[in-house]
This record gives structure tokens, C-alpha cells and sequence, in this order.
């Protein structure tokens, strides 16, 4: 079919629209993705019930299903269900829980130990989500911290630690994008103008030592710590993987760390093998020509191997249990694996309605305003197109050619200009309802994936906020220093204020005593 009428028009923005407000509104992410969908399909297509159908099945959820880089990260999920599975059958996740309680003494250790072991594991915002969930639920729970803590807590440490982690699928990426410069050297570089992902690691810590949350998220907590109910929203895939978590007690500690050690270095040796390393490349360099969609699930699949191989050696599991792990950790996978292909079948729609050549629009008429201002700008509509899409990757793709354009003529504003296009990104990979990071957060916390999303949002939103402001200042003074100094001043400052509102949460500190002691 040609174009569309109405390409690259307002109307692109629909389909999500559609989507996240459906979502909101009635709680069920499926139906919700799969009317804006058709939404799309219908602007595309016009009254051509033919066309309808084929572009929501041929080009939206087919076409995400056959493309490669698509799969790629299907099978990664699949992989890292499976050694999850791995993990808990054996009793490591268990015995790590046992020992993590012997040593975390308080509710705002076992959340700072959460984050701390999220900025960690940086390699992927993926391996994060479910590695860091599985690991640190049984430590949460002992202290009564909601799931929808726990879920923003590791959503916050995989792309906002992903965007400033050099050594990272991240940069890999970003780099891609900046053509006819050093890549690597651009995202090194930008880290310090990256007022989102730096502010939201301080809003974390300072929630978790000023033992406070608002918005939404206070009454989540204020049922885990006084109901001891960890949900409030009950959730069957929540409920399912909280049963798996029982496990062997056969399980020590090295179950559960020597599995991720293995994943995490197999996963960094997948990645610089698809960068050309043993083609003479250099590791950075190799790590930046690194194609993510393969390397992972290359990385994965070794992993695996070895994983099961040391299970079986140490006879904690026999090989048919190990085996019988591969069809339940699938299973773990299938509702994130059903809203990442709906949420990428989304994002064909806008695609092929011209979200992209829009935006580009929208910025090119604004080019002529105030220079200074242009950071903000591009930081507010790349927060708007990745809420809208789903996409970080996608956001960058668009985003980054517009500022790089920009900054022929203003190259001064180059690094605030990039940076404010990646911080964009991240917010909306952050929150938005229909990015994959968000999805797999929920599912790392095995949490109801809405609860998540409007928990989380008053926060990242917050953060946004502040950061907004910063790239006004960044993009008058054209450093870093200044904006992040004031940023991280007016964020703890709204904090204490928040605090002190009613509707505000403060924990007390009964609730802050080792359940486990005993």
C-alpha cells in the first residue's frame, strides 16, 4: 500500500494514545495494546477491511514475530526464565535469601542492597530486570516491601544505569546512531549531561533514607508494611512465579552466585564476539560495533549450558529436573513475551504512520526559537515520543540525527543537545506502560505490571521534571556542573517537601527491625 494519507501527521500519535489511556482506564494491558493496534491500522488503511487486517497482523504482530533482532530478544527472555527457574529449583535463590537476611538488618538496607546490586549488573536493562527481581524478592519480602517498591527500585537501576555505563548494550547502541563520530566517545562524554538517569539513582537513595514515599505508591506501601499484604492488586502471574519460588534446601549460596557471575560474563563475551573481538578488534571498540539482539541470547545459550552442567555435577538437581525447568521458565516468560510482541506491534503501526518524520517536524519549526531552550525542548518531546512508543532505541534513532543537525550551527550545545535526546529516551523506557524495560521490571518483581506503571510514574515524572529544568540552565551555560549542582539541590528539596505533605507515607521504624531475626 502507498502512504497514507495521513503520514506524519497528528493522528500518528493516536494508536498510543489509544493504548496507554485504555490501559490506565480499564487495568488489562492486553486488550488495551491490541485496540491501539487496530487503531493504527485503521488510520493506516482507511475503510479497506483487507488492508486492516493485513497491516495489523502482516506488518504489526507477524512482522514483529519474524524480525530477527525481535526474536533475538524473545529467546534471551526465554533463556534467562529458564535459569531462573534454574536458580530457585536448586535452592540458591532461597539460601541467598537466608544469608542476604543475615546481614541486611533493616527495610531501607535490603532497598538500598536492591539498588546497589541494579547498578551492578549494567551490562543489560533486561539481564537486569529479571536477575536483580529474582535475587532480591525473598530479602523485600522479609522486610514487607511492596512488589511495586521493589518493581521501581529495579526498573530505576536498568536503563538510567544502562544510559551512563559505557560498558553496556546501551552505549553499543547509542554509538550506532551518531554517525561520522566516535560513538563511544560521545556517550562517555554526554554521561554528565544525563540529568534523568543521574537524578533518578539520588531519588532512590533518597527515598529509601528519608523512609518516605508519596503519590500512588504510598498506599501500595502502607498495605505491605501494615497489612503485611505485598500486592495489593492481586495478580495471577505474580502469584504463580511467588510459588516458584520455593526451592531445594540443597541450596547454598553459590547456587545463586555463580549462575549470575557465569550469565554475566557469558553475556559480555557474546556481545564483544559479535563486535569483531576476535577479529582483531579492541574490546571498546568491539563492544560498540556489538549487535545486542544477537550477543545476548548467544551469550544466554552458553551460559545455560554451563549453568546446567555445574547443577548436574553438583548434584543439587538431576539433569530431567534440570530439563524440566526449560518448559517453566518459558512459562514465567509468556505474559511478557505476549506484551512485548503486542507493545513492538505498536510501534509498527506508528512507524508506519510517521511518528518520526512528525516529531522531526515539530523540531524543525521550533529550530528558530531561542537556542538555549532547545535542550529542554528536545528533552520534553523525546520524553513524549518514548512515552507514546514504548522506545528508548526507537526514540534514539529519531531523535539523535535531529540534534546532531541542531548542533552543526550551534556547537557549543552538542553534548547537552545528544544528552537531553538520550535522558528523553530513558524516561520513557522507564515508565511508559508499553516499553519492554517496564514490562520486564514487573515481571523481575513478579508484580502486577499496572500497579507498577502508576506507581512509578509520579516519580519518574518528578524526576523529569527537575531534569527539564536543568537542560533550560544546561542550554544557556552550555556545561554540566551548574545544572547538576541546582538539579540535585531542587530534586532533595521537593523531597523534603513532599515528605511533609499529606497523603505522604513516612515508614516507621518499627517496620525498619529484622523480621528474621529470630
Amino acid at each position: 500500500m502507498d502512504t497514507p494519507a495521513l503520514y506524519a501527521t497528528a493522528w500518528a500519535i493516536l494508536p498510543p494514545l489509544v493504548a496507554i489511556v485504555l490501559a490506565l482506564i480499564t487495568k488489562e494491558v492486553y486488550s488495551s495494546l491490541f485496540i491501539g493496534i487496530l487503531t493504527g491500522a485503521v488510520i493506516y488503511a482507511g475503510a479497506d477491511f483487507g488492508g486492516i487486517v493485513n497491516h495489523a497482523l502482516q506488518d504489526g504482530i507477524i512482522g514483529s514475530l519474524s524480525d530477527p533482532g525481535d526474536v533475538g530478544i524473545l529467546v534471551f527472555l526465554v533463556i534467562l526464565g529458564i535459569i531462573v527457574a534454574l536458580m530457585n529449583l536448586s535452592g540458591g535463590s532461597k539460601a541467598f535469601g537466608k544469608w542476604a537476611l543475615r546481614r541486611v538488618r533493616s527495610r531501607a538496607a535490603a532497598q538500598a542492597a536492591t539498588v546497589i546490586l541494579g547498578i551492578i549488573i549494567f551490562v543489560d536493562d533486561y539481564f537486569n530486570c529479571l536477575t536483580v527481581g529474582s535475587v532480591m524478592k525473598p530479602v523485600t519480602d522479609e522486610f514487607n516491601v511492596s512488589r511495586a517498591k521493589l518493581a521501581y527500585l529495579i526498573d530505576a537501576t536498568a536503563a538510567p544505569v544502562c544510559i551512563i555505563a559505557p560498558i553496556s548494550s546501551w552505549a553499543a547502541a547509542v554509538s550506532g546512531f551518531v554517525e561520522g563520530q566516535n560513538g563511544i566517545s560521545v556517550f562517555i562524554h554526554c554521561i554528565p549531561y544525563n540529568f534523568y538517569a543521574l537524578f533518578t539513582l539520588a531519588m532512590m537513595f533518597g527515598l529509601i533514607f528519608m523512609k518516605f514515599d508519596f503519590s500512588n505508591m504510598a498506599k501500595y506501601e502502607r498495605n505491605a508494611v501494615e497489612n503485611g499484604d505485598l500486592f495489593t492488586v492481586d495478580d495471577i502471574n505474580a502469584d504463580a512465579a511467588s510459588d516458584a519460588d520455593d526451592g531445594s534446601d540443597k541450596g547454598i549460596v553459590l547456587d545463586l552466585v555463580l549462575p549470575v557471575v557465569i550469565l554475566v560474563i557469558c553475556c559480555v563475551f557474546g556481545m564483544v564476539y559479535t563486535g569483531g573481538i576476535f577479529d582483531g578488534e579492541s574490546f571498546v571498540n568491539s563492544f560498540a560495533n556489538s549487535d545486542a539482539t544477537y550477543g545476548l541470547p548467544l551469550g544466554a545459550f552458553v551460559a545455560l549450558v554451563i549453568i546446567v552442567i555445574y547443577f548436574v555435577c553438583r548434584r543439587t538437581i538431576t539433569f530431567t529436573e534440570c530439563m524440566g525447568c526449560v518448559p517453566e521458565g518459558f512459562k514465567q516468560m509468556v505474559s511478557p513475551i505476549l506484551v512485548l510482541t503486542l507493545a513492538w506491534s505498536l510501534n509498527s503501526m506508528t512507524s508506519s504512520l510517521g511518528l518520526a518524520d512528525f516529531v522531526a517536524g515539530l523540531v524543525e519549526n521550533m529550530s528558530g526559537a531561542v537556542m538555549g531552550l532547545i535542550p529542554a525542548a528536545l528533552f520534553i518531546i523525546a520524553c513524549l515520543l518514548a512515552f507514546a512508543s514504548g522506545t528508548s532505541w526507537g526514540t534514539f534513532g529519531m531523535m539523535i540525527p535531529i540534534g546532531l543537525a541542531i548542533t552543526q550551527s550551534q556547537p557549543q550545545l552538542t553534548m547537552p543537545i545528544l544528552a537531553a535526546c538520550m535522558a528523553g529516551g530513558v524516561y520513557g523506557d522507564h515508565c511508559s506502560p508499553i516499553s519492554d524495560t517496564t514490562i520486564m521490571a514487573s515481571a523481575g518483581a513478579a508484580c502486577n505490571h499496572l500497579s507498577h506503571v502508576t506507581t512509578q510514574l509520579p516519580y519518574a515524572t518528578t524526576v523529569a521534571a527537575v531534569s527539564a529544568i536543568c537542560y533550560v540552565i544546561s542550554g544557556f551555560t552550555g556545561g554540566w556542573l551548574i545544572p547538576l549542582v541546582v538539579g540535585f539541590v531542587l530534586l532533595f528539596a521537593v523531597l523534603f517537601w513532599l515528605k511533609g505533605r499529606e497523603g505522604s507515607y513516612r515508614v516507621p521504624d518499627s517496620a525498619n527491625a529484622n523480621n528474621a531475626a529470630e
